[in-house]
């Protein structure tokens, strides 16, 4: 046992990673990023969504801007991966380039937002920045029932957020288990996030930090399937 956990501080001090965490709106990515950053020492990166410029004009008139929109979160988003491809230390991402194309673009695209000509440009573009970097070392996949969502949407405040409909959460954790299970090719971990609170509940925040080490490092047995 002791063996084990030194085997376990020396993996965590040396390797250097990246680690994603992905999920629907409400889900509690950025409070989950904060927690193992702060456990493990890894550096925490967010997505800096207030800044893209097209946003005004992108509610101001949807079908117009979509493109331009988008565009701007892949080209922001690969900048982030290429900046974390050089980093001499571990970073864990709150959502990554993959679900804004796969999970957030699809759905734009589905609702009429991008044309077809917008919509192959787009991929072409990002099968190609694809081609030079590295999926993550571990995405874990925060999957939550829209109840939940809503009731961790309610709670935090967001203006902006209060009036997103039940209708589009569902499109989107229809579309996050499609992308998760069926496209994404890289390592998933899933969290079943209904029944924790690893905010405020320590041994729910331990149940997951159990399951990393086993996926990272191949230390301890993980208390549920990685599935």
């Amino acid at each position: 046992m002791i063996a084990d956990f030194i085997l376990y501080l020396c993996a965590i001090k040396s390797k250097t990673m990246h680690i994603a965490v992905a999920g629907n709106i409400g889900s509690g990515k950025s409070t989950l990023t904060q927690l193992l950053a702060k456990h493990y020492g890894w550096e925490a990166r967010f997505e800096a969504v207030d800044h893209n410029p097209y946003l005004e004009d992108y509610y101001r008139d949807i079908y117009r801007w979509s493109f331009n929109l988008e565009v701007f979160f892949l080209k922001e988003r690969f900048r982030d991966l290429i900046d974390i491809a050089k980093a001499d230390h571990t970073i864990i991402q709150d959502r990554t380039i993959y679900e804004g194309v796969y999970v957030f673009m699809e759905n734009n695209k589905a609702m009429g937002h991008l044309s077809d000509r917008d919509y192959e440009t787009f991929m072409e573009l990002f099968d190609q920045m694809m081609t030079v970097v590295r999926v993550p070392d571990l995405m874990i996949y925060l999957r939550a029932s829209v109840p939940h969502l809503v009731g961790n949407i309610q709670k935090r405040g967001r203006d902006y957020e209060q009036s997103i409909q039940l209708e589009y959460l569902q499109n989107l954790n229809e579309r996050y288990d499609d992308f998760i299970y069926h496209k994404y090719p890289g390592k998933v971990m899933t969290v079943e996030k209904d029944q924790l609170d690893y905010l405020n509940n320590p041994k729910d925040l331990a149940q997951i930090i159990d399951r990393i080490d086993s996926n990272l490092f191949g230390l301890f047995s993980p208390l549920t399937s990685n599935t």
